[in-house]
């Protein structure tokens, strides 16, 4: 088994995976691979696929399988599979940080204090506690927001389709979401129904002063819409680790938007999340490695 390491994992992880096989994060080496692992940069195209001629086995390391071609990898033959469960701890408490940030005014005390200010008085914060959350995605890592917002107090609803019953949520549907809620959290893939559900006519059907925190995918926000939103005041803030591009685009409204919190698409870097992912691809290669 030949297998091709094509984006940034833990430096631990080539030394676990030789008992498979040949390792290598040589790109060029592409046609000659049984496996290729990719996390966000590397992008599955078709024209990528079609240059791995021996490919039988693709694994992302985290949770969107957005920069992959699934369905013509599948359709010719190649397995497809992430680390869903691995990076749920890391993105919740990422998630869970930016939406802290806004209230606690963390951002702008930091920036204050290195400046030499004194801001105590302009300064005032607000709490998570008595608020309400609402989810639009419930799976591992929204599950893992809610465990948190519970602990601090919130009323945590969540909208998702694809679940019928929520140990922790209110499962209500979208517009009661947008209706209710003080902060929204988006813990969903980008699909063609999710890109750009963030945009201004759901907006206008959100409370005023509502929080939007986005640790899943840029596409899922209209930035223009957005960023009209934060300049009006109808959104409080925008704290966001992910963009439309990485790095995002120097012209994105977003950079210069008032009340943005932003982070370069770290949330699934920790350490741990690194390693847990490291022992996820282990498992999906061990169960596979009689048939590659």
């Amino acid at each position: 088994m030949k297998i091709l390491i094509s984006d940034a994992f833990d430096p631990s992880l080539p030394a676990r995976l030789e008992r498979f096989g040949e390792v290598t994060d040589d790109r060029d080496r592409l046609p000659e691979v049984d496996v290729v692992l990719v996390r966000s940069k590397t992008k599955c195209t078709r024209e990528y696929i079609d240059n791995a001629k021996n490919l039988k086995l693709i694994i992302r390391g985290g949770v969107g399988l957005d920069n992959i071609d699934v369905e013509y990898a599948r359709s010719k033959g190649i397995r497809v599979y992430n680390t869903a469960s691995a990076s749920s701890i890391a993105v919740a408490e990422m998630a869970f940080a930016l939406m802290l940030s806004v209230p606690t005014r963390l951002i702008e005390a930091h920036n204050s204090m290195k400046e030499g200010r004194w801001a105590k008085k302009e300064l005032k914060r607000t709490e998570l506690n008595g608020k309400t959350l609402g989810l639009i995605g419930a799976g591992n890592i929204g599950t893992e927001v809610a465990r948190r917002a519970v602990a601090f107090g919130m009323t945590v609803l969540a909208f998702d389709p694809l679940i019928k019953n929520h140990e922790i949520v209110e499962l209500v549907e979208l517009a009661e979401l947008y209706e209710r809620a003080d902060y929204i959290s988006l813990h969903v893939p980008l699909l063609e129904s999710t890109r750009g559900m963030i945009n201004g006519d759901s907006i206008a059907s959100m409370k005023d002063g509502v929080v939007i925190v986005n640790t899943a995918r840029g596409g899922c926000v209209e930035e223009e819409d957005m960023a009209e939103a934060l300049r009006s005041g109808k959104v409080r803030a925008y704290a966001t680790d992910v963009w439309l591009s990485d790095p995002p685009d120097p012209s994105s409204p977003l950079l210069s938007a008032p009340n943005v919190v932003m982070t370069p698409h770290i949330g699934a870097s920790s350490r741990e999340n690194m390693l847990r992912i490291g022992d996820v691809v282990v498992e999906i290669l061990e169960d596979f490695k009689d048939q590659i």
